[in-house]
């Protein structure tokens, strides 16, 4: 049988039109978040390439995050663990000290026409709707974030038809489960700013408190965006941290 031929552009160097080729089958959902890619030898037989050629790819593919190697069992896609970032900026603790995971509630839900604001962030077309979705975190009944979330509806419109009380406490294995769009990278953006009476209200601080802004934008495999997203936390709390190697 002969070999697949790779397109995109001739001028780019083999591996890397070899490393196009292996993220549209992430993005088109043919290798899926946590599953095993073909080992290297399937690849080089499949493509019909040097096995330097299959490892650079790869290599890229893991530096940029979207692969993982693990040693003695092969290379997977990638599932990032973005709750992580919010462990960042805020303690989540409980009465006793110890680590808590936040509770969700969905506030609301709704389709509308976006703002500039959304439409820029998500690349959307005049005309594309969104779904909006407000919701609160929470540890032990107080509330550590309020949220504001903006989806294409064009991509995401099977949530308009699910009971929010279904969509559990991680929003983007359910957004993979029911709608097939999957996260695999975010730009975050962090400010701060007074907050007004409304959500002084919703996060039980003064009105004109300084109020931490966590502004993502996530993104699927293929680089599109598919969640504009704002999260509002008390700056009492707020911490920062890095590693530096």
């Amino acid at each position: 049988m002969t070999a697949p031929t790779l397109g995109y552009d001739e001028r780019l160097p083999l591996y890397q039109r070899l490393r196009e080729e292996m993220l549209a089958r992430i993005a088109s959902g043919e290798w899926t978040p946590g599953a095993p890619i073909p080992t290297e030898a399937e690849l080089t037989r499949h493509y019909g390439v040097a096995i330097g050629t299959v490892r650079k790819a790869v290599d890229t593919l893991v530096n940029e995050g979207l692969l993982l190697r693990s040693q003695g069992r092969g290379t997977f896609v990638r599932r990032p663990n973005f709750d992580a970032s919010l462990a960042r900026f805020f303690r989540q603790v409980n009465a006793s000290g110890g680590r808590e995971i936040p509770t969700s509630r969905i506030l609301s839900r709704t389709l509308q026409t976006p703002t500039q604001t959304v439409t820029t962030a998500l690349e959307l077309t005049d005309g594309e709707q969104v779904i909006h979705m407000q919701r609160l975190r929470m540890v032990e009944g107080r509330t550590l974030f309020h949220e504001d979330i903006w989806l294409p509806a064009a991509r995401f419109g099977a949530l308009l038809e699910i009971d929010v009380e279904r969509f559990g406490e991680l929003l983007y294995p359910f957004y993979e489960k029911q709608c097939g769009q999957c996260i695999a990278s975010a730009k975050e953006t962090l400010t701060v700013g007074a907050a007004d009476s409304a959500m002084a209200s919703t996060l039980s601080i003064k009105e004109g408190a300084p109020v931490v802004t966590i502004e993502r934008t996530a993104l699927g495999y293929d680089r599109s965006p598919l969640e504009y997203r704002l999260s509002r936390a008390a700056a009492e709390g707020f911490r920062y941290q890095i590693d530096i190697c």
